[in-house]
């Protein structure tokens, strides 16, 4: 798709329809107590619209008409190819809408519309079209059998699920939940975060056009206490998957224990690191991927490489080759698609960086924080121990951390209590293997920065998560329950039957 011009772009946005209601039973809804909160552009500090403001009865409602739903078939029951085209409609009628979402996208969260146009909303589209196709691909199972029986291994859906979202990548997170959730043939009730929630609701008033049940697919607005831990403690939710700090995500074990034990996976946060050897090649061309790594949608990443733990013999070169590519990464209004970095989501999140910046004593590149924007990034770090090495700050800095052999930077590299993903860049294809295998982290790339794709799964280790993986066949498999029915097949007298 081509970019259209920054006056093009405003002159969409001015014209917008913004979704304001929780969609709970296929409708737009006022909250049960009539509240509502604004939600801003963070680029510009405009009300956009004030959204309904949920609490634990909008919370009740919505898995009332969730269980409704799984419960009489509407949706569970369907066959897989029934479920597997209603996705594809959505997902066209998401192609259909793209430029509309991206708008919607940018204006909400402060992200450029060049990653909404070019990242985004494509890589939501093409989740949601993955999930679909997968749909009538999944075999069950038959185990090792004698002549007295058969005995089968059948996956069931879950049952309703709650999906608690993060704010940095609204869509494509909303998107990772719902693709294999509904895949599956679960009931959702969705909490996007307070920051974002225009994109949530206006695709599930895509989904209903698409054709999904009503009740099936339940958008819930609100804060964390009002609507978060009412689904983490909601008895009749049978599963929740939450995406966001590591804070908050551990709450969500405790009201699973304090509640009916409901299963629980967590993708959480990160401090990842991007280890450099002294024989890496081309180091523009590392620097380029160290760069997109750190500031790629402003450091608000779960997965950012936030640590560069570099050899000594080529620090000083790569630190050239960084600030070098570092000045393209300009910042400015999110809809004009030559800005690289748009502003931080919020004013209380904007303060939490500016926070960070203010202890930087070695400033690189960088530094520079003004009216919800902050600056590419780069500081040095006197070693690992630094609060800007150890603390996710989730947003555009790179603590550089030097080392002087390859031991050391794995050891460095493991010394967090995250371990969500991680780079190395080496010409050495036994130290990259090495590397990749004693990095204990979810997902590890080699000469280059990236999460792998829809077909790789993606989780961390340690407080970065655990209890599943979103993306890839395996994310299908936190939200179905397995099932052995066993058959005998023996007569009475232990005989098998003719």
């Amino acid at each position: 798709m081509d970019l259209l011009t920054q006056d093009e772009y405003k002159s969409i946005a001015a014209g917008l329809n913004l979704p304001t209601g929780a969609f709970i039973d296929g409708a737009f809804r006022p909250a049960i107590s009539g509240e509502t909160f604004a939600t801003v552009n963070p680029a510009t500090g405009d009300r956009l619209a004030d959204i309904a403001s949920c609490g634990a009865a909008d919370v009740d409602f919505a898995v009332e008409k969730a269980r409704e739903a799984f419960d009489d078939g509407r949706w569970s029951k369907l066959h897989p190819s029934e479920r597997k085209d209603v996705l594809i409609r959505l997902a066209k009628l998401m192609t259909r809408n793209a430029r509309e979402l991206a708008v919607m996208e940018s204006l909400d969260s402060g992200k450029t519309i060049y990653d909404c146009e070019t990242v985004d909303v494509p890589e939501t589209i093409h989740c949601l079209k993955w999930h679909a196709e997968a749909i009538d691909k999944i075999y069950d199972q038959v185990a090792p059998a004698s002549d007295d029986h058969i005995a089968m291994v059948v996956r069931e859906p879950i049952g309703v699920v709650g999906l608690v979202l993060p704010w940095n990548f609204p869509l494509l997170m909303l998107a990772w939940k719902i693709g294999p959730a509904l895949a599956a043939g679960c009931s959702v009730v969705v909490k996007p975060a307070a920051e974002t929630t225009l994109t949530a609701l206006r695709m599930a008033e895509l989904a209903m056009e698409a054709g999904l049940p009503r009740g099936v697919l339940n958008i819930v607005p609100g804060g964390g206490a009002d609507v978060g831990e009412p689904i983490g403690r909601h008895m009749d939710i049978d599963m929740v998957s939450f995406t966001g700090s590591t804070v908050t995500g551990k709450r969500f074990l405790t009201y699973s224990a304090e509640s009916n034990a409901k299963e629980v996976v967590l993708e959480m946060g990160g401090k990842n690191p991007a280890i450099v050897m002294d024989d890496a090649e081309n180091l523009d061309r590392v620097a380029a991927h160290v760069v997109n790594g750190a500031f790629w949608n402003m450091g608000e990443n779960c997965s950012a490489s936030s640590r560069l733990i570099v050899h000594k013999d080529v620090k000083a070169e790569l630190l050239d080759r960084i600030a070098h590519h570092a000045k393209q990464w300009n910042i400015g209004d999110p809809l004009d698609p030559e800005t690289r970095m748009g502003a931080l989501v919020s004013e209380g999140h904007y303060n939490k960086v500016c926070g960070y910046l203010d202890q930087v004593e070695n400033v690189v590149i960088g530094g520079k924080a003004d009216k919800g924007f902050v600056e590419a990034t780069v500081v040095e770090v006197p070693g690992n121990d630094a609060v800007l090495a150890r603390e996710e700050i989730f947003g555009p800095v790179l603590s550089v951390i030097e080392v002087s052999g390859f031991d050391e930077a794995i050891k460095i590299a493991n010394d967090t209590d995250y371990g969500l993903c991680a780079s190395i860049f080496t010409a050495n294809a036994k130290r990259a293997i090495r590397g990749a295998r004693a990095i204990r982290a979810g997902t590890v790339t080699v000469n280059s920065f990236g999460e792998g794709d829809i077909t790789t799964p993606f989780g961390g280790y340690k407080q970065s998560g655990f209890g599943g993986r979103d993306n890839s066949i395996h994310a299908h498999d936190q939200y179905t329950q397995l099932k052995t029915i066993w058959i005998d097949l023996a007569d009475d007298a232990g005989e098998a039957v003719d």
